[in-house]
């Protein structure tokens, strides 16, 4: 009789322990939806080149040679999680930047904040090449951006992409894969995004500098070029930044639910994988650029050892046809087309 119940208790348990589970994801699910594109967004600019789909939960954005075109989130947020799956344009896209960013500055011209993904543009048969970046109260003149090198085709799958934004850290997501980590710090003062700020997503022509320097322009033989975006997600606290003392107030509570969700704290798995990545795929960083930086940003963290792999401009100290040979290798051994390397940015 005892080992039954005993049995019997360890069962219940089990259950118990599953039943919790499932609820936690679920309310996770729940706290991270996705917010239908005709629910939540509005078009920025080249309204005739936005294509909703019939459903209204995902849209595409063209470029023609006649305009761009872009869309932003109908709320700013005091802080949150924004997230869209992407799939970009392909075939050859040099010249062409997809951006999916955070921004005030249509409210806030000479002080706004950022927080950006922008993809840069392709050759075929040439790796991806991306960027992220900070701004924050205007801080342009000290620009922190990293680029780095895609390790998949992103026009052939769509991909999450996710900017998380807290009052102490921000994180860069590509599907479960933390990239970058910026972590606050009183010496940072105003160039820590705190501002409002809504979510926007465009495509545009920027042959003069996205692929190789301008090297690679755009060409509309190509045309049009179609950015997709679905299960886009805005989970944070919609407010009117005019409204400031308020909106701190009635937002609190859900700011504490975005810093203690999952995705707001790198567990150890996801920390080997974002150093991993860092070791292989970024090319930049505003870090090691001693040029630009004789000091370092009060929120950079400089390893000695990674420094060595960097020149005093900031980007990696390696022979281009080592590199070539490195992606060549990777994509056939996953049964990809060869992808080389560019020129620099």
């Amino acid at each position: 009789m005892y080992k039954l119940n005993r049995s019997c208790l360890l069962i219940f348990l089990h259950l118990q322990v599953l039943l919790c589970a499932a609820a936690a994801a679920a309310a996770l699910n729940n706290m991270i939806s996705a917010t239908p594109f005709s629910k939540g967004f509005s078009p920025l600019f080249g309204e005739s080149n936005i294509f909703p789909s019939a459903d209204g939960r995902s849209v595409q954005l063209h470029l023609n040679q006649y305009t761009g075109s872009g869309f932003k989130s109908s709320d700013l947020y005091n802080h949150g999680f924004f997230s869209a799956k992407i799939k970009l344009p392909s075939d050859y896209t040099a010249g062409i930047v997809v951006a999916f960013y955070t921004t005030n500055g249509d409210m806030f011209r000479k002080t706004h904040d950022e927080l950006d993904f922008e993809f840069l543009g392709n050759i075929r048969g040439k790796a991806w090449r991306f960027q992220t970046n900070m701004y924050g109260n205007g801080s342009t003149s000290r620009g922190r951006e990293e680029r780095y090198y895609l390790w998949f085709d992103p026009s052939k799958d769509f991909h999450r992409y996710s900017i998380l934004w807290t009052t102490n850290n921000i994180i860069f997501y590509i599907d479960d894969v933390p990239i970058r980590e910026i972590v606050r710090n009183d010496a940072m003062g105003g160039d820590f995004p705190s501002k409002p700020m809504a979510l926007y997503a465009t495509i545009w022509d920027a042959s003069d500098w996205a692929t190789s320097g301008g090297k690679y322009r755009t060409n509309y033989k190509y045309a049009p070029f179609v950015a997709e975006f679905t299960d886009l997600v805005l989970h944070g606290c919609p407010t009117d930044p005019l409204e400031e003392v308020v909106a701190a107030a009635s937002c609190s509570e859900r700011e504490n639910e975005v810093a203690l969700a999952d995705f707001a704290n790198i567990n150890p798995k996801q920390r080997l994988a974002m150093k991993k990545f860092r070791g292989k795929y970024i090319y930049y960083s505003y870090c090691y650029d001693r040029l630009r930086y004789p000091v370092p940003p009060p929120e950079c963290v400089i390893d000695p050892v990674e420094m060595q792999q960097f020149k005093n401009t900031g980007r990696l100290k390696f022979d281009e046809k080592h590199h070539h040979r490195r992606f060549k290798k990777r994509n056939q051994v996953l049964g990809d087309k060869s992808y080389g390397n560019q020129d620099d940015v």
